[in-house]
């Protein structure tokens, strides 16, 4: 299983990285506009196709499941805490299934999207078996691709918002229970050696695909995040202004 600890090693460094590139995206529109609107505006427009991409899917995910949709937007507005909500999905209330399914839309669409242009358009490997030679061979010779940086920035916006949020996930926790204590029982009933043999060689082609897929999401933060931040930092000190973190 050293592909699930690759996901696992990948993801949580992701999250935090998109956490941090985003609130340095932001405090530099507010410190280019000093207009909380206006910066706002920017930094839907920057994110959009990957806004309509999450939206997108939350939508098709809803009228294939035939979940009536109440609302539809991609009207960025900022919430009461302060938080930025790019888009919207509002649906009627329905069993728990469904509702994990339209959730989870974004982060499958999102993350195909993601391996199609990897590795049919920036030629990178389909699956992280942990080759850095291979990787940073291919790495090198990015920037020569034809519309290199119109790729990148459909990867990187794609990416930064394919996450479920958190009305996304709230379907999720009951879904993880019930299917834990299957999973428990299951293996109690002696059923191990046959989901070794069956279900550990599915997951052995799944996994190194999907931590491709966060890897390459990493790689693309973490290329933005150091010049995003010096950036901030420099026009902050040279108008006089900083932000609370």
């Amino acid at each position: 299983m050293t592909a699930f600890w690759w996901l696992l090693g990948l993801t949580l460094p992701f999250i935090l990285a998109q956490v941090l590139l985003h609130r340095e995206i932001q405090y530099l529109f507010l410190i280019m506009t000093r207009r909380l609107n206006l910066a706002v505006g920017l930094f839907s427009l920057l994110f959009f196709p990957g806004v309509l991409l999450h939206e997108l899917s939350h939508l098709l995910a809803a009228l294939l499941l035939r979940v009536p949709v109440k609302k539809f937007s991609l009207i960025p507005h900022t919430t009461p805490t302060g938080r930025v909500r790019l888009g919207y999905v509002q649906t009627s209330q329905v069993d728990v299934i469904r509702d994990a399914l339209i959730g989870t839309a974004p982060l499958i669409s999102g993350g195909a999207v993601i391996a199609l242009i990897s590795h049919f358009i920036l030629g990178l490997p389909g699956f992280f078996t942990g080759d850095f030679h291979t990787w940073w061979q291919a790495l090198q010779q990015l920037p020569s691709l034809p519309d290199f940086w119109i790729w990148f920035y459909l990867l990187f916006t794609i990416s930064s918002t394919m996450l479920p949020s958190e009305s996304d996930r709230h379907a999720w926790m009951p879904i993880i229970i019930v299917f834990v204590l299957i999973l428990i029982l299951v293996i109690a009933a002696g059923a191990g050696p046959w989901m070794k043999m069956h279900v550990l060689p599915v997951l052995s082609t799944i996994l190194p695909a999907v931590s491709a897929v966060i890897a390459i999401s990493l790689l693309a933060h973490l290329v933005l995040l150091v010049p995003a931040g010096l950036l901030r930092s420099i026009l902050g000190k040279s108008l006089g202004i900083s932000f609370t973190k």
